[in-house]
């Protein structure tokens, strides 16, 4: 049929998934059922995203009775009772002074969202010469214009150079195998690599530079764990200089760390923190920036009847999306979920090391429910080896993500040890069979 193969997947091998397609058609728990009726472990929780499991009672819940009552309204001039109480609930939960949250769909919106608000608060301050915007090498921000430009992962930028944000600059990544390899929770060298910032200040200008992000756990290029001590030096860095420091916590946020936030976790407190996936349990597309107060206060100028931030989506806080939020931060509280990730985490961080000396294994990194196992390139070919480990996973029943040779990790926050063990054993003999 000339429709039959329609879809274009995201981030994906195309050809290859259209000729042995993997097609999910439910989900409850932990685990996927396929198309073909076969059950799946699912041990990515979603695309990072569902830590609770999949269709939560309490979130399903909530949005059944919410498309009922309200399915949507207006975002402009007006809003919806959902999404000032989900924005009261994420505040609560926020690091102290970030006490304003601006609503979003996607973590790609909520990266460019604070990029915005950070250029607009130097300029409502008088520093409109503020516009140089800093990433991070390896680091990923979503995939809009804005985030491609600051992240820092080459493949993702390479085809769309010409219409990438201008004044941007990357300070260098935080990985280095003969000094961390095998390093279970934050590596203890590498502090000092937060001191590249001081090295891009002096070569643009203190001056002329607006915002840094990063994220405080790097997550799609494979998990790297700040070093202990660098986060603290990056925000001495920026405040000595005046930089806003972004949290880039669309992956770390809502308990993947075993808190609130990287920021509660580490005790390093952003300017603003940019969220999604945790915050719904990935039931309903939304993402959330959390803004210090006074960057708010800063753009509130003007006369009263006037619009200060000329930004947002028709969706921002959807009332479909706030019902999730709320039920999800609920679920949270009530099942005591980050805890049970700080409980689980040993568990999971020797499950993982155990990999170590499997074939091809060059490196493990592990904090919270994130683990990444590093291998070597097949025959100086990037990628095929992490495809085919992943192929293998999905044909045994387990699913896991391949972020080229780089395996990645996030179970549920209530898996349990038998499961972990089945994960890990599945990839064991994955890594077996494909050397």
């Amino acid at each position: 049929m000339e429709h039959e193969q329609a879809l274009w997947l995201p981030f994906t091998a195309n050809r290859a998934f259209w000729k042995q397609p993997r097609v999910i058609s439910g989900a409850r728990g932990h685990y996927y059922t396929t198309a073909d009726g076969r059950e799946l472990l699912d041990g990515f929780s979603g695309l990072w995203s569902c830590g609770l499991g999949h269709a939560h009672p309490g979130i399903v819940a909530a949005v059944q009775q919410q498309v009922a009552t309200l399915d949507f309204s207006m975002t402009f001039q007006a809003t919806n009772d959902k999404a000032i109480a989900l924005a009261r609930e994420v505040a609560s939960m926020a690091p102290p002074g970030l006490h304003k949250v601006f609503f979003t769909n996607s973590g790609s919106e909520s990266v460019d969202t604070a990029l915005k608000i950070a250029l607009a608060y130097h300029r409502a301050r008088g520093d409109g010469h503020r516009t140089r915007l800093i990433g991070r090498e390896r680091g990923y921000h979503g995939v809009n214009l804005g985030g491609t430009s600051v992240g820092g992962i080459a493949v993702n930028r390479k085809a769309f150079g010409a219409v990438l944000t201008p004044g941007v600059d990357h300070i260098r990544h935080t990985l280095s195998l003969p000094d961390m390899a095998f390093s279970r929770g934050q590596p203890s060298w590498g502090a000092h690599l937060a001191d590249d910032l001081e090295r891009l200040a002096a070569l643009h200008d203190p001056s002329t530079i607006a915002a840094v992000i990063v994220e405080p756990v790097a997550g799609s290029t494979g998990i790297l764990v700040p070093p202990v001590g660098y986060l603290e030096r990056l925000r001495a860095i920026c405040d000595q200089h005046g930089f806003l420091l972004i949290f880039d916590e669309v992956i770390n946020a809502f308990g993947r760390l075993g808190a609130p936030f990287a920021a509660t976790r580490f005790g390093v407190t952003p300017d603003l923190i940019t969220t999604a996936k945790g915050l719904t349990n990935g039931v309903v597309p939304m993402g959330a920036v959390i803004v210090r107060q006074d960057i708010y206060d800063a753009l509130m100028q003007g006369p009263e009847h006037a619009v200060e931030f000329f930004h947002g989506y028709t969706y921002s806080g959807h009332p479909l999306a706030a019902a999730a939020g709320l039920a999800a931060l609920r679920a949270y509280r009530e099942e005591d979920s980050f805890a049970r990730v700080r409980a689980l985490e040993p568990v999971f961080e020797d499950g993982l090391h155990s990999l170590r000396d499997e074939p091809n294994v060059v490196d493990i990194r592990n904090f919270g429910l994130m683990g990444g196992v590093e291998l070597a390139p097949r025959d100086g070919v990037l990628g095929v080896r992490g495809f085919e480990v992943f192929l293998k996973c999905f044909e045994a029943g387990v699913v896991i993500r391949n972020g080229g040779d780089i395996l990645q990790f996030a179970p549920f926050f209530d898996s349990t040890e038998d499961e972990l063990a089945r994960i890990f054993e599945t990839v064991r003999a994955a890594l077996r069979a494909t050397a």
